[in-house]
């Protein structure tokens, strides 16, 4: 059993932004194909709403979503990733850290 006492704080800070930008990612895909799909029933005439004017360039924008989220995200998981290295690694001093085990086959 091996004790994590220690983060390096931008290491964990990539890693958590790399899985925020997968977050966002799926996040603006599902977003962007569900306005399109409630754009496209509106302009068939198959439901109604005030809201929306059907297909337009709003559907398009909305597909900016899909490099925008992620982006967005992976700044936000950058800057929680640093927040929560910093606090594990000040709390691992007074508590002792995470016990952790290894399986090591060759």
């Amino acid at each position: 059993m091996k004790t994590l006492s220690r983060i390096r704080v931008f290491s964990f800070a990539k890693f958590q932004a790399v899985l925020m930008a997968l977050a966002g990612l799926l996040a603006g895909t599902l977003y962007s194909f569900g306005g399109l799909i409630i754009d496209a029933l509106v302009s068939f005439g198959l439901i109604t709403s005030e809201e929306t004017p059907g297909l337009s360039y709003g559907t398009v924008l909305a597909f900016g979503a899909i490099i925008g989220m992620p982006i967005i995200f992976a700044v936000f998981g950058f800057l929680a990733g640093i927040v929560e290295a910093v606090l594990y690694n000040i709390f691992a001093r007074w508590f002792g850290g995470l016990k952790i085990d290894f399986d090591y086959k060759d």
